[in-house]
C-alpha cells in the first residue's frame, strides 16, 4: 500500500476524500458494493440457458453413473423430506455425519442409540453393526 500512497495522485487523493468526507465515503463503499452486484447479476442473466433442448441433450450423453448417483440423489432427498413431513427423530443422522458417514438404511434399521465414547465398545459396536449393515443388505439382494 505505501507504493501506491507514495507513487499515485489519485490514490492519496481518494484516501483524503474518504477520510475527511462522511458523504463521500458511503457513496464511494455504495459504488464500490452495488456496481459489481449489477454486474454479476446481469453477467448471471446472460449466461443462464434455460433451454430444455439443451438440458435434453445433456441428460441424453450423461454416462450410467451420472445417472445412478442423479437417481440415488434423489431417492435419499425424497426419504430426508418424508422424514421431515413425519417429524421423525433424525439426530442419528446428525452423529453419522460428523462420523463422516451417510446412513442409507431404512428408517427402522437405522434408528440406534448413539454409542458409548469408550474406544473399545465403539469399535466392538461398529464392527457388529457393519456385520449387521451387510445381513441386511445380502437379504435385500
Amino acid at each position: 500500500m505505501s507504493i501506491l500512497w507514495e507513487k499515485s495522485d489519485t490514490w492519496r487523493w481518494l484516501v483524503r476524500k474518504t477520510r475527511d468526507s462522511r458523504p463521500f465515503f458511503f457513496a464511494f463503499a455504495t459504488v464500490c458494493g452495488v456496481v459489481p452486484g449489477v454486474i454479476g447479476y446481469f453477467v448471471m442473466q446472460v449466461t443462464n440457458t434455460r433451454n430444455p433442448e439443451l438440458e435434453a441433450r445433456l441428460r441424453q450423453n450423461a454416462s450410467r453413473d451420472s445417472l445412478m448417483m442423479g437417481k440415488v440423489n434423489q431417492e435419499r432427498l425424497a426419504e430426508y423430506l418424508g422424514e421431515l413431513q413425519r417429524k421423525e427423530d433424525t439426530n442419528d443422522r446428525y452423529v453419522a455425519a460428523l462420523r463422516g458417514e451417510t446412513l442409507t438404511r431404512k428408517p427402522y434399521v437405522r434408528i440406534q442409540p448413539i454409542p458409548p465414547q469408550n474406544s473399545t465398545e465403539v469399535n466392538k459396536e461398529q464392527t457388529a453393526e457393519v456385520k449387521e449393515h451387510k445381513i441386511v443388505e445380502n437379504q435385500k439382494k
